[in-house]
C-alpha cells in the first residue's frame, strides 16, 4: 500500500533540509516553511546551488518551532545560532562574510520561493526511485542521493519510478490523494546542475549527468508517458494543489492513492 514515508522541508532555499512528521498546505499549494526564505545578492539574483557551488559547504540545522537556524561555517569551531526573524541582520552578515559579497535573506511566507512557479506544490518521489538511482553511482548512498535531489515528499512501499504515473501523455494533470489532501501531478521535474555535486563538498561527480540520462532512459518503465520528457535528466514530479487542500496537513503514514 503506497504511503507517505518522508516529508522534507527546506526552510532556506539551497540550504540543508529538515525532516518533519507533518506539514501544512499553504494557499499557494506549497508546504509551510518550505523555501520560505532565500538568499539574494545586490542584483536581486538568487544565491543558490545553481549559481554558487560554495553554498554546499554550509551546514544548517533548523528548529522550526523556535524559528532558529544553526549554521556551521567552514573554518569556524562552533555553530552560530540565529533567530530567523529577530536576528536576520546578523545572519545576513555571517552569510555575506562567507560568500565574500553582500547578501540579503528575503522571506515569502505565502508562496515560498519555488523553482517551478506554475507548479509550486511539493515535489514527489519514491524511496525505491532514490535507491535505484543511487545504485547507478558507486559510493553514492541513498541518503546522499536524497540530498542531491531535494524532493519534498517520499512515497514508500512502491517500486522504482512509481511516481511517473503522476503525469500523463496529454499534458493533463493526474489526480491523487495523500491522506485527505488532493494533489494534481503535473510533469516530471527537470534537473539542474545541483544533483551532479556532492551535497557536502560541492565537488562534481564525473559524468553524473551523462550516466543519469543513459540509465534513466534504459530503466524507464514501458507505461511511462515518455513524450513528457524533453530530456531524461528529469526525476520526481512537480505538483499543484487545489484550493480545497489549503490548511490541511500531510502526516507521515498517510495512504497515497491515485484517483484518476
Amino acid at each position: 500500500m503506497p504511503y507517505l514515508a518522508k516529508i522534507l522541508l527546506y526552510p532556506v532555499k539551497s540550504l540543508d533540509g529538515v525532516e518533519v512528521e507533518n506539514a501544512t498546505v499553504l494557499a499557494s499549494g506549497a508546504l509551510k516553511s518550505d523555501r520560505e526564505f532565500a538568499i539574494f545578492d545586490d542584483s536581486q539574483n538568487f544565491v543558490n546551488g545553481k549559481r554558487h557551488a560554495k553554498i554546499h559547504l554550509l551546514r544548517a540545522q533548523f528548529t522550526l518551532f523556535n524559528r532558529t537556524i544553526s549554521l556551521q561555517i567552514p573554518g569556524d569551531d562552533a555553530q552560530q545560532i540565529f533567530h530567523l526573524d529577530e536576528e536576520r541582520k546578523a545572519l545576513e552578515a555571517a552569510l555575506s562574510d562567507f560568500f565574500e559579497f553582500a547578501v540579503k535573506l528575503q522571506q515569502n511566507s505565502l508562496t515560498g520561493f519555488p523553482d517551478d512557479l506554475n507548479s509550486p506544490g511539493p515535489t514527489v518521489i519514491s524511496t525505491a526511485t532514490l535507491t535505484e538511482v543511487a545504485s547507478w553511482f558507486p559510493d553514492v548512498s541513498v541518503n546522499e542521493m536524497r540530498r542531491r535531489i531535494r524532493a519534498n515528499i517520499e512515497i514508500g512501499d512502491v517500486p522504482p519510478f512509481w511516481e511517473d504515473q503522476l503525469f500523463s501523455a496529454e499534458s493533463e494533470t493526474v489526480s491523487f490523494r495523500v491522506g485527505d489532501v488532493h494533489f494534481f501531478g503535473v510533469q516530471p521535474c527537470k534537473r539542474c546542475v545541483v544533483p551532479t555535486r556532492n551535497p557536502d563538498s560541492g565537488l562534481a561527480y564525473q559524468s553524473f549527468q551523462k550516466t543519469f540520462v543513459q540509465q534513466r532512459q534504459a530503466t524507464l518503465p514501458s507505461w511511462v508517458a515518455a513524450s513528457r520528457f524533453r530530456h531524461f535528466y528529469s526525476l520526481s514530479v512537480n505538483t499543484r494543489l487545489p484550493i480545497s487542500a489549503v490548511g490541511k496537513t500531510l502526516q507521515i503514514g498517510n495512504e497515497v492513492q491515485i484517483i484518476s
